[in-house]
């Protein structure tokens, strides 16, 4: 299943939609714009919201496009602002603002600006992975994704680079229970049960309670493991 996909079916569209939006994004919407000289590979994998805008507006003026479009009752215009929407409401403006400014750099080598960019959008990728393992927060089951946080259970400093984008290696969660792990005021047993650290004050007023858990499986232990013995505030 794919990012767009589960991003479908959270907001609520019905399986035909889903089916329907997707296949015209994967389908017929890439071979026009590849037999068009536009892309290389499929249209969803543009992941750049400034790039698929431009790409949208070039396969809008496409012949077979406009025909195709108009006998289809405007599906394929359809599928395109849904695909649109997609990338605005889970792509963060931040990767695409924090690679700008690497580019911009008057002070880092190209080597240093091609590593830095290519792990923001590490990132952005890995943040994808996250909704589609977890589609909701990880702790609360609290389903729009726009307002969650991809957090990395062992951090992205000193994991190594296949940690980095390990979806076991991650949680999905409200931005309260984000900073409160993230910080080691919050961690989890094994078990899924949450720890809460002495160290923070008035949980309760941050939403943070003793009976929160989450759902893991071994492959998250060991990262979990690492979070309790390094980041948890004693």
């Amino acid at each position: 299943m794919s990012y767009f996909e589960t991003w479908m079916r959270q907001n609520g569209l019905s399986e035909s939609s889903i089916k329907k939006y997707e296949g015209a994004v994967t389908g017929a919407l890439t071979l026009w714009a590849k037999d068009a000289g536009l892309i290389d590979g499929s249209l969803a994998d543009v992941i750049n919201l400034p790039e698929f805008l431009s790409l949208s507006k070039k396969i809008a003026v496409l012949p077979i496009f406009e025909q195709r479009n108009a006998t289809g009752h405007h599906m394929y215009s359809s599928a395109l602002a849904k695909y649109s929407q997609y990338l605005r409401e889970t792509r963060s403006t931040l990767v695409e603002e924090d690679i700008d400014a690497v580019i911009e750099s008057v002070t880092l080598s190209e080597t240093e600006k091609k590593l830095l960019i290519k792990g923001r959008i590490g990132q952005g990728h890995f943040r994808g992975k996250l909704v589609n393992y977890w589609k909701a927060c990880s702790v609360t089951g609290y389903a729009d994704i726009n307002l969650l946080v991809a957090s990395h259970i062992k951090p992205w400093a000193v994991s190594s680079n296949k940690e980095r984008t390990d979806v076991f290696n991650g949680l999905l969660l409200l931005p309260n229970i984000d900073r409160a792990f993230d910080l080691g005021y919050v961690s989890f047993e094994d078990s899924g049960q949450i720890i809460i650290s002495a160290a923070l004050g008035d949980p309760v007023l941050l939403g943070i309670s003793a009976g929160m858990r989450v759902k893991l499986r071994p492959e998250h232990l060991g990262y979990m493991q690492y979070h309790r013995q390094y980041r948890l505030k004693k």
